[in-house]
């Protein structure tokens, strides 16, 4: 790589900016790096083919400088790095013209891939003189920052501001129709309306007149005509929910409503113009389903332009306590009480649990457990029994069982190994430390930087830097 590729890093945080000038001065790029966003905008103009900027600086955060740039030099990509990922982050960072948004502790192969193509996306604006438009909307969050949500939050952000159908891929639980939402409220429909369908909840008959009305006498006891659900999303968002389980008659009718762009009612006689979006939601393998011709293939092929697939909680454990801590709050504001804390044997037992209900299922669980503990403190035994029973010693733990000695704690009772061990006594100190990487580094006697690679070699980044001064 040429050394005329000119980058700059604004990061006030001194051993990440050292950090990113590491890497991108390793891979041959002339690195220029500033300590604020004030120091980046004075900057624009400067003639640099890429800006890597953090988000939350105290003169001046990345957004600001993303806003100069797009501005005033549209043509260079930037950046944008914080602790705190989440989708409303993710989302206005994109659409305001952002060409990539990275939580950390950042994954330094990745991030040399993100700006390997962020340049080689610059050299194709360049050659073309393409400027990529501007969108600017506000945004609100889902919960979770694990680096596959981030990617979910990154695609919901691309296909937000369109028209394209979308299919939003899950288990039950995972929060697929809160995908459907965000799609929705970031979206210039967001001032119609948000209709949400559940096809599993009605049988095929009275589906139909749900989704595309009725005419009066059109079946006994219609005794008055009755708008559909169609007309009532006009000019807004439908959320199919389980369209998996849609009947051979229903998907053969929805699929005329995409292609001709109206509805029938059952027993009217005229067609009515709709312009409706439509976003799907599946628990099933869609393939499989089109493959046994309990699908149509054709009507497959009209609803999954795009596809979010959201994964199921035993994949993403790290979001658990940044979930957890969102659910206590939760009721706390329901409740009218302060937020209950939670043991640190109590979090331990809820990440190795397998979640088959995924997210409803823990937020069920802390609603249950807050409703039953004695104080406002959450221990392992106010967690549903299939939880609590999950470890052989959560009883000992919460019993007082330091009369077993240390050496029998729920750390090592299974003996795992040196590299199990030290990520398991990471996550109990970010726990405790509530997510705070600043303090659990000074409690565990490391450096930050230190820190931030040792929880990139565990695979574990879910934490939250928790304070103004660790982005």
């Amino acid at each position: 790589m040429s050394t005329q590729t000119r980058v700059l890093v604004a990061e006030d945080d001194r051993v990440a900016r050292d950090l990113l000038c590491e890497i991108l001065r390793g891979e041959g790029y002339e690195v220029d790096a500033v300590d604020d966003g004030a120091g980046a905008i004075e900057r624009v103009g400067a003639g640099y083919d890429l800006v890597v900027s953090d988000v939350r600086m105290e003169r001046s955060g990345g957004l600001d400088v993303l806003e100069a740039f797009t501005s005033r030099a549209p043509e260079t990509p930037i950046i944008l790095i914080t602790a705190f990922g989440d989708v409303a982050g993710a989302m206005e960072a994109i659409q305001r013209g952002a060409y990539d948004y990275v939580s950390k502790p950042f994954n330094i192969e990745e991030l040399r891939l993100t700006v390997a193509r962020a340049l080689e996306r610059r050299r194709l604006v360049a050659e073309h003189k393409v400027i990529p438009s501007e969108t600017k909307t506000h945004l609100q969050d889902i919960v979770g920052k694990s680096a596959v949500m981030l990617e979910v939050y990154k695609l919901v952000a691309r296909v937000a501001g369109s028209t394209a159908t979308v299919l939003v891929e899950g288990e039950s639980g995972t929060g697929k129709e809160l995908v459907a939402r965000a799609i929705h409220t970031h979206s210039p429909r967001a001032n119609a309306p948000f209709v949400p369908v559940n096809c599993t909840a009605l049988t095929e008959s009275l589906l139909e007149s749900e989704l595309f009305g009725h005419a009066r006498g059109a079946f006994t006891g219609a005794v008055a005509s009755k708008r559909g659900l169609f007309e009532t999303a006009n000019g807004g968002t439908m959320f199919l929910d389980e369209i998996g389980d849609m009947g051979p008659k229903m998907q053969a009718q929805l699929l005329r409503t995409l292609q001709d762009g109206e509805v029938r009612p059952v027993g009217g006689s005229e067609a009515i113009r709709v312009d409706v979006r439509l976003v799907c939601a599946t628990n099933k393998d869609l393939d499989e389903e089109v493959k046994t011709g309990r699908f149509r293939e054709d009507l497959y092929f009209r609803i999954n332009v795009v596809t979010v697939h959201l994964p199921p909680l035993r994949e993403r454990r790290e979001d658990i306590p940044i979930l957890v801590a969102h659910f206590l709050a939760k009721l706390a504001r329901r409740e009218r009480r302060s937020p209950a804390a939670l043991s640190p044997e109590a979090l331990r037992l809820l990440t190795g649990y397998g979640w088959p209900g995924n997210v409803r299922e823990l937020e069920n669980a802390m609603e249950r457990a807050v409703a039953v503990a004695k104080g406002n403190v959450v221990l392992p035994s106010d967690l549903p029994p299939e939880i609590s029973g999950a470890a052989g010693t959560a009883a000992a733990l919460a019993a007082g069982g330091a009369a077993t000695g240390a050496a029998e704690s729920g750390l090592i009772a299974d003996r795992p190994t040196l590299a199990e061990l030290e990520r398991r006594y990471i996550q109990l100190v970010l726990a405790e430390n509530g997510g705070n990487k600043k303090k659990a580094a000074e409690k565990l006697g490391i450096d930050r930087r230190t820190l931030y690679r040792a929880l990139e070699r565990t695979g574990d980044s879910g934490a939250d830097d928790g304070d103004d001064d660790d982005r």
